[in-house]
């Protein structure tokens, strides 16, 4: 029997809240996570950074493990990718309305599959093509500066001009040095909000694993980095941790190969998501009944291990929060979002490179949609 539904608790804690409640806290306002007054904010956003991964290695982390409590645990996005996760983080919105629904989208326009971290291009404009307002824009217009402080290589990116404008991008090579950054704009002792991104452990799962070695090491130095950041905070600043998703590993043996079963993909023109959530986008012009039977028939295969969900399910649901009107073709007709530790591949992909992660991500899992929100600083005291 298939399993129920995980469905968003919309009272809960969420991501989205928590770069406008930093925003509110520097104003001096009452804001959705209560934080108190603050003279600055940094907000450190870890890549690939689980509740369940701190926990499973708190001897490794203890700066992240000591501090993280029940209430220091929210939920991210579905699906649960960096793509959506971060537009949310940084809009306050659900990818429903900002309009990054996955890993890799349609885009019906021009009848292709797009990469929403690094496919940006003239067809698909960061302006546009993530609809609303950051809540970087809504800081600038109320006089509050922002920064974003990461690697240089993402300074100039698409997925950087769509859900990061209205920042100033200051970029630092590594985590320390992008600690050294947040340093100094402190030091100014200017009333602002600092974003800092931390991909490396995220990474190191992927190529790796979260359980290996490299993993650990770079958990390790990534705590040590938080801990002595906080000590040396100036009194008044808040220091938030959270992170876009959670791990699991996937090893070969668990992978699923979709073109195993060539007659579930009739009618099916293109395959987008990701491995741990799968969006299959039908024919155009298949009527609503084939598309139905289409998501039946994955139902039966798969829904022993998978959630398998039409498009309008998924909407209904809320998985996707409010969805805009020229939002909807972006999400798929059907919805594949693993339930066991599995991940699926199709073998007639041009470049199957991705075969080679281990660390996976995307689904509804609570390894995967549970993040950490750790407080420190002045938003540490009780």
């Amino acid at each position: 029997m298939p399993a129920m539904l995980p469905v968003p608790d919309s009272a809960a804690p969420r991501l989205a809240g928590v770069l406008g409640s930093s925003m509110s806290a520097v104003r001096g306002i009452p804001n959705e996570l209560g934080l108190p007054s603050a003279t600055a904010v940094v907000v450190v956003l870890i890549d690939g950074l689980g509740a369940a991964n701190i926990r499973a290695r708190a001897g490794h982390a203890r700066f992240l493990a000591s501090r993280m409590a029940k209430r220091d645990v929210i939920r991210t996005v579905f699906p649960s990718t960096t793509a959506a996760a971060i537009a949310t983080f940084t809009t306050g919105r659900s990818p429903g309305e900002h309009g990054l629904v996955g890993y890799r989208v349609l885009d019906a326009a021009n009848d292709r599959l797009v990469n929403q971290l690094n496919g940006w291009d003239a067809g698909m404009r960061p302006e546009t093509w993530q609809r609303v307002p950051t809540l970087f824009e809504t800081m600038r217009d109320a006089g509050i500066p922002s920064y974003a402080i990461g690697a240089a290589r993402y300074s100039d990116s698409g997925f950087t001009h769509a859900v990061l404008r209205g920042a100033e991008y200051r970029p630092a090579a590594s985590v320390a040095d992008r600690f050294a950054e947040a340093d100094r704009i402190l030091a100014t002792g200017e009333r602002a909000v600092i974003y800092l991104y931390a991909p490396e452990l995220d990474q190191a799962a992927h190529a790796h694993g979260w359980e290996s070695d490299t993993w650990l090491g770079r958990l390790e130095s990534l705590d040590g980095e938080l801990a002595a950041f906080e000590r040396r905070m100036p009194r008044g600043v808040g220091l938030l941790v959270t992170a876009d998703h959670g791990v699991i590993d996937v090893p070969a043996h668990r992978h699923v190969f979709l073109d195993d079963r060539p007659e579930l993909l009739e009618r099916v023109r293109h395959v987008g998501g990701e491995p741990r959530c799968i969006a299959l986008y039908a024919e155009p012009g298949l009527e609503a009944s084939a598309r139905i039977a289409l998501a039946e028939r994955w139902r039966e295969v798969e829904g022993h291990r998978s959630w398998v969900l039409s498009r309008e399910k998924a909407i209904r649901s809320g998985l996707y929060g409010e969805v805009a009107g020229d939002v909807r073709d972006r999400i798929g007709d059907v919805i594949i979002a693993a339930r066991a530790g599995i991940a699926y591949y199709d073998r007639r992909e041009p470049g199957r490179q991705a075969e080679a992660m281990i660390g996976q991500h995307g689904s509804l899992s609570d390894e995967e949609t549970r993040v950490p929100l750790i407080r420190g600083g002045v938003f540490g005291r009780d």
